[in-house]
C-alpha cells in the first residue's frame, strides 16, 4: 500500500510514513517545511523530507517505496519555487557525503551536490578549463546537468562525460553515457525517475591565472545584465 492509499483510510501521514521507510541512517523530517530551504522563502511542506547518509542509505529508502511514491530531489533551491501546498510524496536533498570533487588529471567526478561555483573554483585552482561558465550560477551539479545548465557559450553537456545515476524501476545504480540522455539547449533526456548522484566530467589543461582572467570577465559582464547580489530566478 502506497503513502496516499494509507491515509485515506485514515492512518496518521507520519506514522504511515514511519510504517513504509526503513531505518536510515541519515535524517527524516516529516510534515517538513522546505521554504527555509528555497531562495525565495516561500511555499508549503513535504510529505517527507529525507537526508541520506550516503548512497546505500538513499538506495535503501527508495527500494523501499512503492513506484507510484514521487520522489522529488531539492538541490539549493536556487531555481525552484514551491506551492504553497507543498510537495508531495519524498523529498530528498542530499547532503555533503554526495557533494564531494575528485580531480583526476583533466577529468572530475563530483557529487550531485556538489556546488556549480565550487566546482568552477576547483577546476580553475586545478588548471583544468571548461568549466568558468559555471561560476556564475548558483545551484548544484545534479540539477544543472538536468536541464543543461549553461552560460556565456559554455554549457554542462560540453565537459560531461557520464552520468551515475540510480534507476527506481530497476532498483540499481549505474554509470551511464552521456550521449544516452539527449542534451539540448537547457534540456535532456534524464528521466525524471531517474536520481542523479554524480558526474563524471572533462575539461583540458590550461594555466590557472588564464583561467582565472576569464571567470573574473564572465562575472563582470554577468553583473552588467543581473543583479548578482540579489537572489532571483537568473
Amino acid at each position: 500500500m502506497n503513502a496516499a492509499a494509507a491515509i485515506e483510510r485514515g492512518g496518521s501521514p507520519a506514522l504511515v510514513w514511519r510504517d513504509l521507510l526503513p531505518e536510515v541512517r541519515g535524517r527524516l523530517a516529516f510534515d517538513a517545511p522546505l521554504a527555509p530551504l528555497t531562495w525565495f522563502k516561500v511555499g508549503g511542506p513535504a510529505d517527507v523530507l529525507f537526508q541520506p547518509a550516503d548512497e546505500a542509505d538513499l538506495v535503501r529508502v527508495l527500494a523501499a517505496l512503492d513506484p507510484a511514491v514521487p520522489i522529488t530531489v531539492l538541490g539549493y533551491g536556487s531555481n525552484v519555487i514551491v506551492r504553497d501546498g507543498g510537495i508531495a510524496g519524498l523529498v530528498v536533498r542530499l547532503p555533503k557525503s554526495f557533494a564531494r570533487i575528485e580531480i583526476h588529471h583533466c577529468r572530475i567526478i563530483a557529487g550531485a551536490a556538489a556546488g556549480d561555483v565550487l566546482l568552477a573554483n576547483t577546476a580553475a585552482e586545478a588548471g583544468i578549463a571548461g568549466f568558468e561558465f559555471l561560476r556564475g550560477i548558483p545551484g548544484t551539479i545534479g540539477g544543472a546537468v538536468r536541464s543543461n545548465a549553461g552560460a556565456f557559450g559554455g554549457e554542462l553537456s560540453d565537459v560531461v562525460r557520464r552520468i551515475r545515476i540510480h534507476d527506481r524501476a530497476q532498483g540499481s545504480s549505474r554509470w551511464v553515457a552521456a550521449e544516452e540522455f539527449a542534451f539540448g539547449y537547457r534540456k535532456s533526456a534524464i528521466p525524471r525517475e531517474w536520481v542523479v548522484l554524480a558526474l563524471e566530467m572533462e575539461g583540458r589543461p590550461d594555466s590557472r591565472e588564464k583561467i582565472a582572467r576569464r571567470m573574473e570577465a564572465l562575472i563582470a559582464e554577468r553583473e552588467r545584465s543581473q543583479p548578482l547580489r540579489t537572489r532571483t530566478g537568473g
